[in-house]
């Protein structure tokens, strides 16, 4: 017994999602061009929740679940990952950084719910861990420790609204985004207004132009709503060991449009990174997959 490919469209679907996470950090750029970064996240995360949930059903969830989830990815995940993409990081980079949630979801995992670490995830980490070590030397001017760090701390949010995600399975994921997205905007818009001032925000929507626009609209339409809901859609009709290791192909995308739309450099230490980081990735996601294979082509068919 062999697995089940992933048909064509399932596929198509998979990789213009993650086409649209990766490239969605070169367009994060854009927008923090005229607008201070959290006002970005507060104004991203009001567009995402309105009008939808007048249109979906709240998820047959616990309030705290949907108040958790907003918190960890809208505060913790994107509106740091804002802070970091104005002066302290490079899209690029950010987009590579940001895929250690996986590692981070492991170690919350182990801590939380007494899972434990197998050999291959300890391979992985070292890969990814190296990684980052290179990233920390070549530290200039465009990628900082602090624009690392905020990125680290954005990724160990995302881990746990993917904890958070978890423990209410088989819910309609459009209508939970939606929904916690509501719990995105009160903390976003406070820190805002305490860091960032009345002034800038003012200064900062007065100063937009339709690009800056174009950027809001797609960061909540197109990266969280189609990008989250399509994304939930699969893993619900597919094991997750065969669609999360596409999501290797997001930094590619983000690196790659980085490079592309803002003339971000790829000398070789980023290279070298990359190639460790997501070989991580590639470890962690991949070993168990192809284990189950070699012991499903080993077993023999029943006549």
């Amino acid at each position: 017994m062999t697995p089940t490919p992933l048909p064509w469209r399932h596929f198509a679907l998979a990789f213009g999602v993650v086409a649209i996470w990766g490239t969605n950090f070169a367009i994060i750029k854009t927008g923090l061009l005229h607008l201070p970064p959290l006002l970005f996240a507060t104004l991203r995360f009001t567009l995402a929740c309105l009008p939808g949930i007048f249109f979906l059903r709240r998820p047959n969830v616990p309030w705290r679940y949907l108040a958790a989830y907003g918190v960890l990815i809208g505060a913790g995940q994107f509106g740091l990952m804002y802070i970091a993409l104005t002066h302290f990081i490079s899209p690029g980079l950010a987009s590579l950084v940001v895929q250690t949630q996986v590692f981070f979801t492991i170690g919350l995992s182990m801590w939380l719910k007494g899972e434990r670490i197998q050999a291959y995830q300890i391979c992985a980490l070292v890969l990814a861990t190296a990684g980052l070590a290179v990233i920390v030397m070549r530290a200039d001017a465009r990628t900082t420790t602090l624009g690392l760090g905020l990125v680290l701390v954005a990724g160990l949010a995302w881990s746990g609204g993917n904890l958070v995600a978890r423990a209410s399975p088989g819910v309609n994921m459009l209508a939970y985004v939606i929904w916690a997205s509501v719990f995105s905007v009160p903390p976003l818009l406070a820190l805002s207004l305490c860091f960032e001032g009345w002034p800038a925000i003012v200064r900062g929507i007065r100063e937009s132009e339709i690009t800056t626009w174009m950027a809001v609209v797609w960061q909540s339409v197109g990266n969280t709503l189609f990008g989250y809901a399509a994304w939930g859609w699969l893993l619900a009709r597919h094991p997750a060991a065969t669609i999360m290791p596409i999501a290797l192909l997001v930094p590619v995308f983000g690196m790659g449009a980085s490079a592309w739309w803002l003339g971000e450099s790829l000398p070789g230490w980023k290279i070298l990174a990359a190639a460790l980081i997501v070989g991580g990735l590639a470890v962690n996601l991949l070993w168990p997959l192809t284990h189950d294979w070699r012991r499903q082509w080993a077993r023999p068919e029943t006549p």
